[in-house]
């Protein structure tokens, strides 16, 4: 197969078997049922909130008898080596991340194809190495305070009980809400309230699958009322069309 550059996808595995194999790493996320493999002769299961690296070359059999889904990254990134060889099992910090990147795929949110695979990486345990971005400044340069969006994003997670603004992330990040805005705009490709909006509505699509109500769940994510709650999820529902941005 021809080298994959970095792409994330759902996929469902049924109980037919199959084998192959490929020239980039393959990490497999377990979100619904178990799906066996053997790598290279080696068995492995991945089941809900474990997964697995694949490395490039790797003859691997797998089947589902039940059925099972899984998030899936193909990756040329050489970050997976070390994961690969040490069959390292899945980081706790990792599983919600899988979570929320399936539920942004679904909704075609760009956040999860444009950064959920270095997010990935990064709560993996090996962080991308890449040059660091710097800003021109009377011809000298000057390196940029980077965001951490997935500590961003976890921190949130914490303190959406309360009424928080673009102001209130700025501040985390030690920066002023119009640069904030401009690197969300610049490093997510979206709106500083947009991407507030969409992980205040993720937060709280994960907190009503695991069964709470939802008022319940209005209440921790600082919505006004659960019928606001139920308006903001019928608008944003998998497979709506979103509006046109001009």
């Amino acid at each position: 197969m021809a080298s994959a550059a970095d792409a994330l996808t759902l996929r469902r595995y049924g109980p037919s078997p199959g084998s192959h194999s490929h020239d980039h790493f393959q990490v497999l996320l377990g979100l619904e049922g178990a799906l066996e493999l053997e790598i290279e002769g080696r068995g492995l299961r991945v089941a809900q909130g474990t997964g697995c690296v694949i490395e490039p070359g790797a003859r691997h059999d797998f089947e589902s008898r039940r059925g099972s889904l899984c998030l899936v990254l193909d990756s040329a990134h050489a970050g997976w080596t070390a994961h690969a060889q040490r069959n390292a099992p899945l980081p706790a910090r990792a599983r919600p991340l899988a979570q929320y990147l399936a539920s942004a795929l679904l909704q075609g949110h760009p956040l999860a194809q444009a950064h959920g695979p270095a997010l990935l990486l990064e709560a993996w345990g090996t962080i991308p190495t890449q040059p660091p971005k710097t800003l021109q400044a009377t011809g000298a340069t000057s390196r940029r305070r980077t965001i951490d969006w997935l500590l961003l994003s976890q921190w949130a997670a914490r303190e959406w009980h309360r009424a928080l603004t673009v102001a209130d992330l700025a501040q985390r990040v030690h920066l002023s809400p119009s640069q904030f805005g401009a690197r969300c705009r610049e490093e997510l490709g979206l709106g500083a309230i947009e991407w507030l909006r969409s992980q205040r509505l993720a937060q709280a699509r994960l907190l009503r699958d695991s069964g709470l109500s939802v008022a319940e769940v209005a209440h921790q994510t600082g919505y006004r009322s659960p019928s606001a709650l139920t308006a903001a999820l019928r608008r944003d529902a998998p497979g709506k069309t979103p509006p046109t941005k001009r």
